[in-house]
C-alpha cells in the first residue's frame, strides 16, 4: 500500500501515541477522530505504515459483518498496531475468514449457549461466595482486584474450559504475561508457546471425551476429523486468555460506580433495573487501549463516499460506535435507562466475541454479590489515586483499594 493508490482527498495521517489512560478517561486522541469525520487515518506506535479508522455505528457493524472485509490477509503483513509484537498463530480463530472460522465457533458452541453458560452458574455463584467471605473475614482495608475481581474470572474461565483448579495460577501468569506489552516480544511469544503447550496436552487427552467443557468439546472434535489439533490449541487459548477480560472490565465498572456512589446506591436500591444497567456501564466503559486486530479490504469498497482499495488495512473502534449520537442520544452520560441498547462491546459479525453471554453472568453475580453483601462498600484512596495498568491492551486498574 503506497501512498500513490491514496486519492487526493484522503483524511490526514493522524499519530495515535496510545497513551496510558487514568481511570475511565475517554481518549482525548479518538474523540478528534469520531469529530474528523466518520473514516479517517491513523499510525499506531508499531508495525508499518497507516490504516483507515471506522467510527460511526452503522459503519463500524458494516466492516465487521461485511466478507469484502478479512482477517485473515492480516497474517502475512505488519499493519501499523498498537501491541509492540504479533505473534499470531496461523488458523488461530481470531485470523481466519468463513467458512472456516464458522467451522470452528461451531466447535465448542455448546459451551458458550444460554444452556451451556447457565451449567455454571451456580458453581460461579459459590466460589464468587466463598471469594467475598474471605475478604469479609480478613477485614477492611483490601483490595477488591485482588481478592475478588481477579480470581473470580480465572475460576470461571477455566471451570468452563475443563481446567484442573491446581492449573488456575499457572493460566493467570501466562495470560498476564500475553496481555502486556511492557515484558517484551520475546517474554509474551514463550508464555504464548506454553500456554499453547498446554492445551495441546489437555486437548489430546479428550480425544472421546463426552464432556460440556471446553476441551472435551474440542477434544471430540479434533477426534473426529472435524476441526485440527492446532486449530483446537488456538481456539483455546484465545477463549482462555478472553475470559479474563472480565477482571479489568470489573475493575473498571467498580471504579465507576465507587466513585460516583450515587450509581452504586441506586443499583443497591433498585437491583430490578441490574441487567439493563450493566448492558449500559458495558456500553460506557473505554474497556481498551486504542483498537485491536485490523481487518484487509479484499476488493475496493465505498464507506461514507471514502474509497477504501483492495489491499488497505482498515480498524473499527467498538468504543468509539458505542458513543455515536445518532444511536445513542446524550452518549457519554450514563443512562440506566437507556432502552434500546444496541452497544458493540462484545464486537459485531463474525468475530463477536462468542463469550459475550458469560462476561455478562460474571458481571451480574458480581455486581449481586459485592453491592449486597458489603454494603458500606467505598474506595479506600481517592478515585484518581487508584492505579490503572500501564502498558495494558485491556484497561483496568491493577489493585482496587477498598474499605467498609
Amino acid at each position: 500500500m503506497s501512498e500513490e493508490t491514496v486519492p487526493e482527498t484522503a483524511p490526514p495521517i493522524r499519530d495515535w501515541p496510545a497513551v496510558d489512560l487514568p481511570g475511565s478517561d475517554f481518549d482525548p486522541v479518538l474523540t478528534e477522530l469520531m469529530r474528523e469525520g466518520p473514516v479517517t487515518r491513523i499510525s499506531l506506535p508499531n508495525g508499518e505504515g497507516w490504516a483507515w479508522l471506522v467510527t460511526r455505528h452503522d459503519d463500524v457493524r458494516l466492516v465487521t459483518n461485511d466478507p469484502r472485509f478479512g482477517r485473515e490477509a492480516v497474517m502475512d503483513r505488519q499493519v501499523t498496531r498498537l501491541a509492540p509484537h504479533f505473534i499470531p498463530a496461523r488458523g488461530a480463530v481470531g485470523f481466519l475468514d468463513p467458512p472456516d472460522h464458522t467451522r470452528l465457533r461451531r466447535s465448542v458452541a455448546a459451551a458458550f449457549t444460554a444452556r451451556g453458560v447457565e451449567r455454571v452458574r451456580e458453581r460461579s455463584r459459590g466460589m464468587l461466595d466463598e471469594l467475598v467471605d474471605a475478604m469479609l473475614r480478613a477485614g477492611p482495608p483490601a483490595d477488591l482486584t485482588e481478592a475478588v475481581l481477579s480470581p473470580f474470572p480465572i475460576a470461571v474461565i477455566c471451570e468452563l474450559m475443563g481446567v484442573p483448579a491446581a492449573d488456575r495460577h499457572a493460566m493467570h501468569t501466562w495470560t498476564q504475561l500475553i496481555l502486556s506489552s511492557s515484558h517484551g516480544a520475546e517474554v509474551s511469544e514463550r508464555a504464548k508457546n506454553e500456554m499453547n503447550a498446554y492445551f495441546a496436552d489437555l486437548v489430546g487427552l479428550r480425544s472421546d471425551s463426552t464432556g460440556e467443557d471446553v476441551t472435551s468439546l474440542l477434544g471430540a472434535a479434533v477426534g473426529q476429523g472435524g476441526i485440527t489439533l492446532e486449530e483446537a490449541v488456538g481456539l483455546a487459548v484465545l477463549l482462555q486468555i478472553g475470559g479474563e477480560a472480565v477482571t479489568n472490565n470489573s475493575g473498571q465498572m467498580f471504579h465507576l460506580l465507587l466513585s460516583r456512589p450515587e450509581l452504586a446506591e441506586r443499583l443497591r436500591s433498585e437491583p430490578e433495573i441490574r441487567p439493563r444497567a450493566i448492558d449500559e456501564l458495558l456500553r460506557w466503559i473505554p474497556h481498551r487501549n486504542a483498537v485491536g486486530l485490523s481487518r484487509i479490504a479484499l476488493e475496493d469498497v465505498d464507506v461514507k463516499g471514502v474509497r477504501i482499495r483492495a489491499g488497505d488495512a482498515v480498524y473499527v473502534s467498538y468504543l468509539a460506535a458505542n458513543r455515536d449520537p445518532e444511536v445513542f442520544p446524550d452518549p457519554d452520560t450514563i443512562d440506566f435507562g437507556r432502552s434500546p441498547n444496541p452497544h458493540v462491546s462484545f464486537g459485531f459479525g463474525p468475530h463477536y466475541c462468542p463469550g459475550s453471554m458469560l462476561a455478562r453472568l460474571e458481571s451480574e453475580l458480581l455486581v449481586d454479590a459485592v453491592l449486597d453483601r458489603v454494603p458500606g462498600l467505598k474506595l479506600a484512596v481517592r478515585p484518581e489515586d487508584v492505579p490503572f495498568r500501564k502498558g495494558a491492551l485491556i484497561r483496568g486498574p491493577e489493585a482496587l483499594p477498598v474499605t467498609w
